[in-house]
């Protein structure tokens, strides 16, 4: 089954109705900021049929851009036997549309970003110095690149793992006591 796009206002309307809304995106991504009707589906662990709705007459998805819902609208597609549609430009568009989501600030941004920023901040930081103070900052650009190759094909990421004890993402992940 192939995903219609939705608007923002006409999802609202239709979840007015009974249908039923699911974030595909990371834990992480969801307990930053989410629309509080959302029900949390991260698309890891959606399968072909898998999906409870209830009998809702619909079921809208949604990621942070609307780009992951439309690349995996095949399997979400599957996922569901009722209408299915892609909330069009996804939570981004659902804030611009003035439509109302839930922000906890007390969690930090997910680690893939963090580490996006960290390793862009470093080659730039390496390019910079190279040019200005002494060419072999240019070093510093080189194996950071050399570390995001070395993540992609391995599977391992340093930095992440580095990001992942610093004292923002520890306080996330401690237990409530």
């Amino acid at each position: 089954m192939s995903l219609k796009s939705i608007s923002p206002q006409a999802a609202s309307e239709l979840l007015g109705r009974g249908a039923v809304l699911v974030d595909i995106r990371a834990a992480d991504e969801h307990a930053r900021e989410r629309i509080a009707t959302a029900r949390h589906v991260p698309m890891e662990s959606l399968r072909s049929g898998d999906l409870q709705l209830d009998g809702a007459p619909a079921v809208i998805f949604h990621c942070r851009s609307g780009n992951r819902t439309r690349v995996n609208s095949p399997a979400l597609g599957a996922s569901t036997a009722c209408e299915a549609y892609v909330l069009e430009g996804g939570l981004d568009a659902w804030k611009k549309a003035g439509l109302p989501v839930v922000v906890d600030a007390s969690h930090p941004i997910e680690l893939q970003r963090q580490v996006q920023i960290a390793a862009g901040s470093l080659i730039v930081l390496g390019a910079v110095l190279g040019a200005t103070v002494s060419p072999w900052f240019h070093a510093l650009s080189g194996f950071v690149g050399a570390g995001l190759l070395f993540a992609g094909v391995s599977g391992f990421c340093g930095l992440a793992r580095v990001l992942m004890r610093m004292p923002w993402n520890r306080k996330a992940t401690q237990p409530s006591t």
